[in-house]
């Protein structure tokens, strides 16, 4: 596995993606961590928003987890909107999803190579640093 950087990997991983696990996912419209999720699930995602803060919450039509490995499901990506250095606690909760996510996508302004390093050995691709929604407006539009 590797890290995900070409415009051709992007479009294929965002093709491909049925199910986006959003980690950080913010019920405020205001916020990147709600419009991001909100435009994904305007395009035919299912977006399943993550966040210990918010369970009492339902978000984009699916109730608010907790933790990444409370969904029990196959999810292609795990779009996170978590600081970089906050990344190493959610490690063991990334890796103990069963099954686990194809892809780990770091938003825009997100880079932590050591998280990534881990990642990809663990055998999961990563995006650094792009945002989906803009990375999915210039290689898909509709």
């Amino acid at each position: 596995m590797k890290e995900l950087t070409s415009g051709a990997e992007l479009k294929q991983a965002l093709t491909e993606a049925r199910t986006i696990a959003v980690l950080g996912a913010n019920p405020r419209p205001d916020r990147p961590a709600h419009y991001v999720p909100a435009y994904l699930k305007g395009h035919g995602y299912r977006v399943i928003p993550v966040n210990a803060l918010h369970t009492d919450k339902e978000l984009f039509g699916e109730p608010v987890r907790g933790r990444l490995d409370e969904i029990g499901e196959a999810v292609d990506i795990v779009d996170v909107f978590r600081r970089a250095d906050a990344l190493e606690g959610h490690l063991d909760e990334i890796l103990a999803m069963s099954p686990r996510p194809r892809i780990v996508w770091l938003q825009q302004g997100i880079r932590n190579d050591d998280f990534t390093a881990t990642l990809i050995e663990e055998g999961i691709q990563v995006v650094q640093d792009r945002c989906a929604k803009a990375e999915h407006a210039r290689l898909i539009g509709k």
